[in-house]
């Protein structure tokens, strides 16, 4: 949410061990202590992006810690292997293998580590370009700039295994509700509409004229809407308190 200046793009540098584990092997339960850490509140997860993958195979994996989740804009995963075209397979794995392990990667991540690159980009994926200030900037370059952030952005860009959303909601046991700018550029909504047929999913809820970044752009639509599911949602002893 804007005012406490959640920018989740990508994790922090800092958080590089925890953010390879929760994307790169679903055994492994410490990546449920980091989506804890960052995004449950009394037991709900707020997720955005790649992260809502996380946090649907989190609730999948451990069904107690969740009594509900929020979903923006979830990551479509067009990349992932089994949505590449069977011959564009080689390419895209020889590219990827060509960004981790040789200079070219480090080239490529300091070309877009500057506030004019990532002015740029956000004024791809924000609709309301107005809500691209000088302070966001800084917000989401800051950590960019500290030692390990190169690895993220790499593992980040580069990962294409795991599992999809469409494979995990069929799974989850707690109520969902999914929230979709319908500007995104990114993550389109006529695709992201498919998931209102899952049987765990609540609501889907259309964000008009908003774009790649709800919460950020627009927390007067997000904001009531996590509030009133989390009332919904609230345990017993929650809600008398």
């Amino acid at each position: 949410m804007r005012d406490q200046g959640e920018h989740n793009f990508l994790p922090h540098s800092s958080d590089i061990s925890s953010f390879s584990i929760c994307i790169l092997d679903k055994r492994d339960l410490n990546y449920n202590s980091f989506v804890c850490l960052v995004y449950v509140l009394t037991h709900r997860f707020f997720l955005h992006l790649i992260v809502g993958v996380v946090g649907l195979q989190a609730a999948v994996m451990q069904p107690e810690i969740c009594r509900g989740i929020v979903i923006l804009n979830i990551s479509l995963r067009m990349l992932h292997i089994k949505k590449q075209p069977w011959y564009g397979r080689p390419l895209i794995r020889s590219f990827q293998n060509l960004l981790r392990n040789t200079m070219l990667g480090k080239f490529f991540f300091n070309s877009v580590a500057t506030p004019e690159s990532v002015e740029g980009i956000l004024c791809q994926c924000y609709h309301d370009t107005s809500q691209v200030t000088d302070e966001l900037v800084q917000k989401i370059l800051q950590p960019g700039l500290e030692p390990g952030a190169v690895d993220v952005f790499l593992e980040f860009i580069c990962y294409s295994g795991g599992p999809l959303p469409e494979e995990l909601l069929p799974l989850v046991k707690c109520p969902v509700l999914i929230a979709w700018g319908d500007k995104d550029p990114w993550e389109p909504i006529e695709l992201g509409r498919a998931f209102r047929n899952f049987d765990s999913v609540e609501d889907f809820v259309v964000l008009p004229d908003v774009g790649h970044c709800p919460q950020d752009e627009a927390p007067h639509l997000v904001n009531p809407l996590v509030e009133s599911f989390v009332a919904r949602h609230a345990a017993p002893s929650t809600a008398s308190t």
